[in-house]
């Protein structure tokens, strides 16, 4: 038996008022493994979404440790930060806080599968990090889940809520706690069940911002320095990348104001994570030849320090090989891109964008993904 455990990112959860964040990654993975004719469960952890990579991590080893056989084979694909968490759950220099048998499921870790996954850090954790940061992502986390859900939530409260973001991003002065309210009156138009349980995630997020911090690239210089790669492990990255904002681009969108507002916020997070620094750049010292001809070839370019899929800069998702690298933006790789997505063990699974990045990810980019991702962890 094959199995997979998938761990979220920062902006994640498991199911959230009956959404899957994975649910489109979760099928397609299920549905490639069953085409080869193998014995397979695809397993989604419900991690707390900001806490500690430490903290997220044990979770990830729970697990495993709670649902696999003493024969099965395992598996782990991290999305975003869930990355991070396999990484650390796999490195033998791993200590964490959870019971002495909680990994010994270890010896049967086949390989760890990395999604736009920051390996080298990111400047939104940094930003994110500050006071105004904090507020701001607690806003984008509702702003994603309202977005994923209704697929177009009110826009005159969504507009207001995307221009206090990017005015917070620029100094303008808007009062963080007017962002505050922007966000709660968002989180009206829910159901009162499902504001519920969106309020308890979102409060979550509030609580413990472990990985906030963790994230920034002067914490990521110490977490690369310090978690080893195990052997007879295979590691493998998919790599996205999003187009630069331009005018033009929004021009594109002028006939939809939902999409216009959805490439305003992907503007404002494409600006910030496409900040540099020298010091402590996100990326590793130096490509393999290999490495820069695959990014070469799937993106159309080698990318630069800037180039990001909104979230992450793409430089930083590199980590062991490369199986897949494309446009696509940083939910674009779970499903979440627009248009119908047919043809899956789960039918006519509901589908909604995050972002208007201009990536262009479809169906087919998902298809040769996913492909891609199941045929390298069973090297």
């Amino acid at each position: 038996m094959h199995r997979v455990y998938l761990s979220p990112g920062m902006f994640g959860f498991a199911e959230l008022g009956a959404f899957g964040y994975f649910a489109h990654l979760r099928s397609a993975l299920l549905d490639e493994l069953k085409y080869l004719g193998l014995d397979a469960e695809v397993h989604v952890v419900d991690v707390p979404p900001t806490a500690s990579i430490r903290r997220r991590a044990a979770r990830l080893a729970e697990a495993v440790a709670e649902t696999s056989g003493p024969h099965d084979d395992i598996h782990l694909v991290g999305h975003s930060t869930g990355g991070l968490d396999a990484r650390l759950v796999a490195s033998p220099s791993a200590r964490l806080p959870t019971g002495p048998h909680t990994r010994d499921w270890i010896p049967r870790l086949r390989s760890v599968t990395t999604m736009n996954t920051p390996h080298y850090g990111t400047p939104l954790a940094s930003f994110f990090a500050t006071k105004a940061g904090q507020q701001m992502l607690y806003a984008v986390s509702a702003f994603t889940f309202v977005a994923l859900t209704l697929s177009a939530p009110p826009l005159t409260v969504a507009s207001a809520l995307v221009l206090g973001v990017g005015r917070m991003d620029k100094a303008f002065g808007l009062e963080v706690d007017m962002l505050g309210r922007l966000t709660e009156s968002l989180l009206g138009v829910l159901e009162p069940a499902k504001s519920r349980e969106v309020r308890a995630y979102l409060d979550a997020i509030k609580g413990d911002q472990g990985a906030v911090i963790q994230l920034t690239p002067e914490a990521m210089d110490l977490f690369q320095a310090g978690v080893e790669d195990r052997a007879g492990v295979r590691y493998q990255c998919v790599v996205g990348a999003a187009p630069p904002p331009t005018a033009l681009g929004l021009a594109k969108h002028a006939l939809s104001p939902w999409r216009m507002l959805s490439h305003a916020l992907f503007t404002t997070l494409y600006g910030i994570t496409a900040r540099y620094d020298d010091t402590y750049p996100c990326a590793a010292a130096v490509l393999a030849p290999s490495t820069e001809r695959l990014l070469d070839e799937g993106i159309g370019r080698l990318p630069g320090a800037r180039s990001n899929d909104g979230v992450v800069p793409v430089l930083s998702q590199v980590w062991g090989d490369v199986v897949w690298a494309g446009h696509a933006d940083h939910l674009d790789v779970l499903g979440h891109f627009h248009g119908p997505l047919a043809g899956s063990s789960i039918e006519e699974i509901a589908h909604s964008d995050w972002l208007t990045s201009g990536a262009q990810f479809d169906r087919a980019d998902f298809a040769a993904m996913t492909q891609s991702v199941v045929r390298g962890m069973l090297l």
